[in-house]
Protein backbone atom coordinates (compact mmCIF):
# COMPACT_ATOMS: atom_id res chain seq x y z
CA UNK A 1 0.00 0.00 0.00
CA UNK A 2 2.83 2.44 0.68
CA UNK A 3 4.46 1.55 -2.50
CA UNK A 4 0.59 2.02 -4.59
CA UNK A 5 1.06 5.74 -2.62
CA UNK A 6 4.30 6.38 -3.54
CA UNK A 7 3.76 6.03 -6.83
CA UNK A 8 0.38 7.67 -6.60
CA UNK A 9 2.51 11.13 -5.45
CA UNK A 10 5.00 10.52 -7.90
CA UNK A 11 1.97 10.76 -10.72
CA UNK A 12 0.55 14.10 -8.75
CA UNK A 13 0.38 16.74 -11.50
CA UNK A 14 2.72 19.87 -11.00
CA UNK A 15 1.23 22.70 -9.57
CA UNK A 16 1.93 25.52 -12.23
CA UNK A 17 0.02 28.81 -11.79
CA UNK A 18 2.58 30.64 -11.68
CA UNK A 19 5.39 29.09 -14.38
CA UNK A 20 1.86 29.87 -16.48
CA UNK A 21 1.03 33.67 -15.52
CA UNK A 22 4.63 34.01 -16.31
CA UNK A 23 4.84 31.86 -19.61
CA UNK A 24 7.20 30.00 -18.08
CA UNK A 25 8.42 26.45 -20.07
CA UNK A 26 9.42 23.55 -17.43
CA UNK A 27 12.11 22.16 -19.73
CA UNK A 28 12.23 18.22 -20.55
CA UNK A 29 15.83 17.92 -21.96
CA UNK A 30 18.73 15.18 -20.58
CA UNK A 31 21.97 15.78 -19.21
CA UNK A 32 23.14 13.50 -22.01
CA UNK A 33 21.80 15.92 -24.66
CA UNK A 34 23.46 18.65 -23.74
CA UNK A 35 26.38 16.89 -23.59
CA UNK A 36 26.41 15.34 -26.65
CA UNK A 37 26.24 18.99 -28.31
CA UNK A 38 29.64 19.79 -26.72
CA UNK A 39 33.17 18.59 -28.27
CA UNK A 40 34.74 16.19 -26.40
CA UNK A 41 37.76 18.25 -25.94
CA UNK A 42 36.14 20.53 -23.83
CA UNK A 43 36.10 18.03 -20.80
CA UNK A 44 39.51 17.42 -21.57
CA UNK A 45 41.90 18.82 -18.37
CA UNK A 46 45.33 19.91 -18.79
CA UNK A 47 47.47 20.19 -15.51
CA UNK A 48 50.53 22.05 -17.19
CA UNK A 49 47.58 24.23 -18.89
CA UNK A 50 46.25 24.93 -15.29
CA UNK A 51 49.15 25.87 -13.53
CA UNK A 52 49.43 28.67 -16.58
CA UNK A 53 46.89 30.19 -15.04
CA UNK A 54 47.68 30.09 -11.91
CA UNK A 55 50.88 31.37 -12.39
CA UNK A 56 49.19 34.27 -15.06
CA UNK A 57 47.40 35.61 -11.19
CA UNK A 58 50.49 35.27 -9.27
CA UNK A 59 52.30 37.53 -11.63
CA UNK A 60 49.91 40.14 -11.71
CA UNK A 61 49.15 39.69 -7.79
CA UNK A 62 53.29 40.62 -7.30
CA UNK A 63 53.71 42.88 -10.01
CA UNK A 64 50.58 44.73 -8.20
CA UNK A 65 52.13 44.70 -4.89
CA UNK A 66 55.60 45.91 -6.45
CA UNK A 67 54.13 48.91 -7.84
CA UNK A 68 51.90 49.54 -4.70
CA UNK A 69 55.65 49.16 -2.31
CA UNK A 70 56.60 52.73 -4.49
CA UNK A 71 53.20 54.35 -3.21
CA UNK A 72 53.88 55.72 0.25
CA UNK A 73 57.62 57.34 -0.98
CA UNK A 74 55.49 59.33 -2.98
CA UNK A 75 55.08 63.17 -1.58
CA UNK A 76 51.55 64.14 -2.54
CA UNK A 77 49.03 62.83 0.24
CA UNK A 78 46.05 62.71 -2.63
CA UNK A 79 48.21 61.02 -5.13
CA UNK A 80 49.06 58.65 -2.13
CA UNK A 81 45.03 57.80 -1.43
CA UNK A 82 44.02 57.54 -5.33
CA UNK A 83 47.12 55.25 -5.78
CA UNK A 84 46.02 52.95 -2.84
CA UNK A 85 42.62 53.10 -3.91
CA UNK A 86 43.73 51.78 -7.50
CA UNK A 87 45.87 48.90 -5.87
CA UNK A 88 43.48 47.75 -3.62
CA UNK A 89 40.96 47.76 -6.41
CA UNK A 90 43.14 45.82 -9.28
CA UNK A 91 44.43 43.48 -6.56
CA UNK A 92 40.83 42.20 -5.61
CA UNK A 93 40.36 41.87 -9.51
CA UNK A 94 42.96 39.71 -9.57
CA UNK A 95 42.44 37.88 -6.40
CA UNK A 96 39.31 36.97 -7.10
CA UNK A 97 41.11 35.44 -10.71
CA UNK A 98 42.93 33.21 -7.84
CA UNK A 99 39.60 32.59 -6.06
CA UNK A 100 38.21 30.48 -8.91
CA UNK A 101 40.99 28.64 -9.87
CA UNK A 102 40.95 27.15 -6.03
CA UNK A 103 37.52 26.64 -6.97
CA UNK A 104 38.27 24.74 -9.50
CA UNK A 105 40.45 22.37 -7.80
CA UNK A 106 37.29 22.08 -5.97
CA UNK A 107 35.42 20.38 -8.80
CA UNK A 108 38.08 18.32 -9.85
CA UNK A 109 38.86 20.38 -12.87
CA UNK A 110 42.05 21.65 -13.00
CA UNK A 111 43.97 18.64 -13.02
CA UNK A 112 43.15 14.87 -13.58
CA UNK A 113 45.01 13.87 -10.43
CA UNK A 114 42.98 14.43 -7.24
CA UNK A 115 46.40 15.18 -4.82
CA UNK A 116 46.90 17.57 -7.33
CA UNK A 117 43.18 19.22 -7.46
CA UNK A 118 43.34 18.94 -3.83
CA UNK A 119 46.63 20.33 -3.06
CA UNK A 120 46.51 23.13 -4.94
CA UNK A 121 42.95 24.29 -4.01
CA UNK A 122 44.06 23.68 -0.10
CA UNK A 123 47.05 26.35 -0.72
CA UNK A 124 45.09 28.50 -3.36
CA UNK A 125 42.11 28.65 -1.13
CA UNK A 126 43.54 28.66 2.49
CA UNK A 127 46.04 31.55 0.92
CA UNK A 128 42.44 33.48 0.37
CA UNK A 129 41.19 32.45 4.20
CA UNK A 130 39.03 30.02 2.52
CA UNK A 131 38.03 26.67 3.92
CA UNK A 132 38.78 24.60 0.96
CA UNK A 133 37.22 21.06 2.18
CA UNK A 134 34.41 22.62 4.03
CA UNK A 135 33.64 24.66 0.91
CA UNK A 136 33.89 22.09 -1.61
CA UNK A 137 31.72 20.00 0.20
CA UNK A 138 29.03 22.73 0.79
CA UNK A 139 29.53 24.15 -2.75
CA UNK A 140 29.22 20.58 -4.57
CA UNK A 141 25.62 19.99 -2.93
CA UNK A 142 24.45 23.55 -4.06
CA UNK A 143 25.42 22.17 -7.35
CA UNK A 144 23.87 19.06 -6.90
CA UNK A 145 20.75 20.81 -6.07
CA UNK A 146 21.00 24.64 -7.44
CA UNK A 147 17.35 25.76 -7.44
CA UNK A 148 15.77 23.76 -5.02
CA UNK A 149 14.09 25.13 -2.31
CA UNK A 150 15.01 22.63 0.56
CA UNK A 151 18.38 21.12 -0.90
CA UNK A 152 19.89 24.30 -2.09
CA UNK A 153 22.77 25.64 -0.07
CA UNK A 154 22.93 29.68 -0.90
CA UNK A 155 20.79 31.80 -1.98
CA UNK A 156 17.68 30.07 -0.52
CA UNK A 157 14.89 32.35 -1.40
CA UNK A 158 12.57 33.12 2.00
CA UNK A 159 9.26 32.19 1.79
CA UNK A 160 5.99 34.03 2.62
CA UNK A 161 5.33 32.94 5.73
CA UNK A 162 9.30 33.22 6.64
CA UNK A 163 9.02 36.72 5.68
CA UNK A 164 6.14 37.25 8.21
CA UNK A 165 3.40 38.01 5.55
CA UNK A 166 -0.73 36.97 5.39
CA UNK A 167 -1.38 33.82 3.16
CA UNK A 168 -1.94 35.32 -0.53
CA UNK A 169 -5.64 34.66 -0.45
CA UNK A 170 -5.57 37.14 3.02
CA UNK A 171 -2.86 39.76 1.93
CA UNK A 172 -4.11 43.10 0.64
CA UNK A 173 -1.06 43.81 -1.06
CA UNK A 174 -1.38 40.36 -2.69
CA UNK A 175 1.79 39.89 -4.67
CA UNK A 176 2.94 43.28 -4.12
CA UNK A 177 4.82 44.99 -3.94
CA UNK A 178 4.79 45.15 -0.50
CA UNK A 179 5.03 48.36 1.64
CA UNK A 180 6.92 46.09 4.37
CA UNK A 181 9.70 46.08 2.21
CA UNK A 182 10.33 49.63 0.89
CA UNK A 183 13.29 51.25 1.74
CA UNK A 184 15.19 54.42 0.99
CA UNK A 185 17.66 55.04 -1.56
CA UNK A 186 20.09 54.96 1.62
CA UNK A 187 18.91 51.83 3.39
CA UNK A 188 18.94 49.95 0.40
CA UNK A 189 22.78 51.04 -0.67
CA UNK A 190 23.89 50.16 3.46
CA UNK A 191 21.73 46.79 2.72
CA UNK A 192 24.07 45.98 -1.27
CA UNK A 193 27.21 47.27 0.72
CA UNK A 194 26.42 45.11 4.10
CA UNK A 195 26.05 41.80 1.63
CA UNK A 196 29.05 42.73 -0.40
CA UNK A 197 31.34 43.64 2.83
CA UNK A 198 30.97 40.96 4.95
CA UNK A 199 28.15 38.65 3.20
CA UNK A 200 30.89 35.72 2.39
CA UNK A 201 32.22 35.89 6.12
CA UNK A 202 29.14 35.72 7.73
CA UNK A 203 28.03 32.61 5.38
CA UNK A 204 31.13 30.50 6.14
CA UNK A 205 30.60 31.24 9.40
CA UNK A 206 27.08 31.37 10.34
CA UNK A 207 25.75 29.91 7.26
CA UNK A 208 23.49 33.05 6.57
CA UNK A 209 21.87 33.05 2.89
CA UNK A 210 21.92 28.94 3.70
CA UNK A 211 19.04 26.65 4.40
CA UNK A 212 16.30 28.56 7.07
CA UNK A 213 15.10 26.28 10.56
CA UNK A 214 18.72 24.55 11.00
CA UNK A 215 19.70 23.91 14.61
CA UNK A 216 22.95 24.50 16.00
CA UNK A 217 26.08 26.25 15.23
CA UNK A 218 25.65 26.15 11.12
CA UNK A 219 29.08 26.58 10.06
CA UNK A 220 31.81 25.90 7.68
CA UNK A 221 33.97 25.50 10.85
CA UNK A 222 31.56 23.22 12.12
CA UNK A 223 32.11 19.49 11.17
CA UNK A 224 29.16 18.55 12.95
CA UNK A 225 26.85 20.74 11.60
CA UNK A 226 24.19 19.23 8.97
CA UNK A 227 26.14 20.75 6.07
CA UNK A 228 28.83 17.82 6.33
CA UNK A 229 29.02 13.60 6.24
CA UNK A 230 30.96 11.96 9.47
CA UNK A 231 33.14 11.33 7.18
CA UNK A 232 34.26 14.56 6.47
CA UNK A 233 35.34 15.62 9.87
CA UNK A 234 39.31 15.37 9.49
CA UNK A 235 39.38 17.21 5.89
CA UNK A 236 36.77 19.76 7.68
CA UNK A 237 39.53 20.31 10.71
CA UNK A 238 42.48 20.80 7.63
CA UNK A 239 40.81 23.59 6.52
CA UNK A 240 40.06 25.18 9.61
CA UNK A 241 43.96 24.57 10.02
CA UNK A 242 44.82 25.93 6.66
CA UNK A 243 43.51 29.17 7.86
CA UNK A 244 44.70 29.35 11.23
CA UNK A 245 48.28 28.60 9.58
CA UNK A 246 47.71 31.73 7.01
CA UNK A 247 46.17 33.97 9.73
CA UNK A 248 49.50 32.92 11.86
CA UNK A 249 51.62 34.09 8.85
CA UNK A 250 49.36 37.38 8.42
CA UNK A 251 50.45 38.11 12.16
CA UNK A 252 54.26 37.39 12.16
CA UNK A 253 54.09 39.62 9.09
CA UNK A 254 51.96 42.49 10.56
CA UNK A 255 55.19 42.33 13.64
CA UNK A 256 57.48 42.30 10.90
CA UNK A 257 56.19 44.91 8.36
CA UNK A 258 54.13 46.77 10.55
CA UNK A 259 50.02 46.14 11.34
CA UNK A 260 49.24 48.57 8.48
CA UNK A 261 51.31 47.17 6.08
CA UNK A 262 49.35 43.84 6.38
CA UNK A 263 46.10 46.08 6.40
CA UNK A 264 47.02 48.07 3.03
CA UNK A 265 48.73 45.26 1.18
CA UNK A 266 46.21 41.82 1.93
CA UNK A 267 43.10 42.87 4.62
CA UNK A 268 41.32 45.41 2.07
CA UNK A 269 42.21 43.42 -1.11
CA UNK A 270 40.55 40.21 0.33
CA UNK A 271 37.61 42.45 1.31
CA UNK A 272 37.42 43.32 -2.21
CA UNK A 273 37.83 39.74 -3.58
CA UNK A 274 34.95 38.93 -1.05
CA UNK A 275 32.83 41.46 -2.82
CA UNK A 276 33.60 40.19 -5.86
CA UNK A 277 32.29 36.93 -5.23
CA UNK A 278 29.52 37.71 -3.31
CA UNK A 279 28.29 39.81 -6.35
CA UNK A 280 28.90 37.27 -8.80
CA UNK A 281 27.17 34.35 -6.84
CA UNK A 282 24.22 36.51 -6.36
CA UNK A 283 23.62 37.40 -9.58
CA UNK A 284 23.82 33.98 -10.95
CA UNK A 285 21.54 32.64 -9.05
CA UNK A 286 18.98 35.71 -8.05
CA UNK A 287 16.52 37.13 -10.64
CA UNK A 288 13.15 38.21 -10.92
CA UNK A 289 13.34 36.10 -14.18
CA UNK A 290 13.82 32.92 -12.80
CA UNK A 291 11.91 30.53 -10.69
CA UNK A 292 12.93 27.87 -7.99
CA UNK A 293 11.71 24.47 -8.25
CA UNK A 294 10.03 22.12 -5.69
CA UNK A 295 10.98 19.06 -4.97
CA UNK A 296 8.46 17.78 -7.16
CA UNK A 297 9.51 19.79 -10.01
CA UNK A 298 13.16 19.62 -9.54
CA UNK A 299 15.95 17.50 -11.27
CA UNK A 300 19.69 18.46 -11.85
CA UNK A 301 19.11 19.72 -15.36
CA UNK A 302 16.31 21.74 -14.33
CA UNK A 303 18.18 23.09 -11.52
CA UNK A 304 21.73 24.22 -13.79
CA UNK A 305 19.23 25.72 -16.47
CA UNK A 306 18.73 28.08 -13.65
CA UNK A 307 21.72 30.13 -13.85
CA UNK A 308 22.10 33.11 -16.26
CA UNK A 309 25.23 34.39 -17.63
CA UNK A 310 26.54 37.90 -17.63
CA UNK A 311 29.32 39.96 -18.90
CA UNK A 312 31.47 41.57 -16.65
CA UNK A 313 33.58 43.12 -19.92
CA UNK A 314 36.75 41.82 -21.30
CA UNK A 315 39.28 43.01 -18.68
CA UNK A 316 36.92 41.03 -15.25
CA UNK A 317 36.09 38.87 -17.49
CA UNK A 318 39.33 37.51 -18.48
CA UNK A 319 41.07 38.25 -15.22
CA UNK A 320 37.94 36.13 -13.38
CA UNK A 321 38.45 33.09 -16.10
CA UNK A 322 35.25 34.09 -17.43
CA UNK A 323 33.19 32.71 -14.00
CA UNK A 324 30.30 34.69 -15.17
CA UNK A 325 29.78 34.32 -19.05
CA UNK A 326 30.14 31.03 -18.84
CA UNK A 327 28.45 29.92 -15.71
CA UNK A 328 25.62 27.97 -16.76
CA UNK A 329 27.97 25.09 -18.59
CA UNK A 330 29.70 25.13 -15.64
CA UNK A 331 26.71 23.95 -13.51
CA UNK A 332 25.66 21.62 -16.41
CA UNK A 333 29.54 20.23 -16.06
CA UNK A 334 31.59 21.22 -13.14
CA UNK A 335 34.34 18.88 -14.22
CA UNK A 336 35.11 21.16 -17.31
CA UNK A 337 37.93 23.41 -17.00
CA UNK A 338 37.07 27.24 -17.31
CA UNK A 339 39.36 27.26 -20.26
CA UNK A 340 36.80 25.75 -22.44
CA UNK A 341 33.89 27.30 -20.93
CA UNK A 342 33.62 29.57 -23.45
CA UNK A 343 33.53 27.57 -26.26
CA UNK A 344 31.53 25.34 -24.76
CA UNK A 345 28.59 27.90 -23.93
CA UNK A 346 28.16 28.71 -27.12
CA UNK A 347 26.96 24.58 -28.15
CA UNK A 348 25.07 24.98 -24.82
CA UNK A 349 23.14 27.78 -26.08
CA UNK A 350 22.26 26.21 -29.04
CA UNK A 351 20.99 23.04 -27.07
CA UNK A 352 19.49 24.53 -24.48
CA UNK A 353 17.61 27.27 -26.84
CA UNK A 354 15.30 29.39 -25.01
CA UNK A 355 16.34 27.69 -21.99
CA UNK A 356 19.50 29.19 -21.91
CA UNK A 357 19.55 32.59 -19.92
CA UNK A 358 21.77 35.82 -20.51
CA UNK A 359 20.85 39.10 -19.61
CA UNK A 360 22.87 42.28 -20.72
CA UNK A 361 21.63 44.40 -17.99
CA UNK A 362 24.37 46.96 -16.78
CA UNK A 363 25.44 45.17 -13.65
CA UNK A 364 24.56 47.37 -11.18
CA UNK A 365 21.08 48.01 -12.38
CA UNK A 366 20.73 43.99 -12.17
CA UNK A 367 22.26 44.27 -8.89
CA UNK A 368 19.20 46.93 -7.98
CA UNK A 369 16.60 44.61 -9.75
CA UNK A 370 17.32 41.33 -7.55
CA UNK A 371 17.94 43.42 -4.50
CA UNK A 372 14.26 45.28 -4.64
CA UNK A 373 12.39 42.66 -6.77
CA UNK A 374 13.36 39.10 -5.38
CA UNK A 375 12.32 38.99 -1.51
CA UNK A 376 10.43 36.08 -1.14
CA UNK A 377 8.75 33.29 -2.54
CA UNK A 378 5.19 31.52 -2.09
CA UNK A 379 4.66 28.71 0.46
CA UNK A 380 3.06 26.41 -2.05
CA UNK A 381 3.71 25.64 -5.71
CA UNK A 382 6.18 23.43 -7.72
CA UNK A 383 7.44 26.01 -9.89
CA UNK A 384 7.90 29.75 -7.65
CA UNK A 385 9.05 32.92 -9.20
CA UNK A 386 10.12 35.40 -6.89
CA UNK A 387 8.23 38.56 -5.59
CA UNK A 388 8.59 41.75 -3.62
Amino acid sequence: MAQKNSSEAAQTPLVLDEAIAKGWEVPEFTIKEIRDAIPAHCFRRDTFRSFTFVLHDFFFIGLLAYGASWIDTLSSTPLRYLLWSAYWVAQGVVGTGLWVIGHECGHQAFSPSKAINDGAGMVLHSLLLVPYYSWKFSHSKHHKATGHLTRDMVFVPKTRSERGLPPRDEDPEHDGPHTAFDESPIAMLLGIFKMLSFGWIYYLLVDVTGQPGKTGWVSHFNPNCYIFEKDQYSEVMQSTAGILAVISGLVYAGQVYGSMAVVKYYVIPYFFVNGWLVLITYLQHTDPTLPHYSAKAWNFQRGAALTIDRSYGFILNHFHHHISDTHVAHHFFSTMPHYHGEEATEHIKKALGKHYHYDPTPIPQALINSWSQCRFVEDDGDVRFFKN
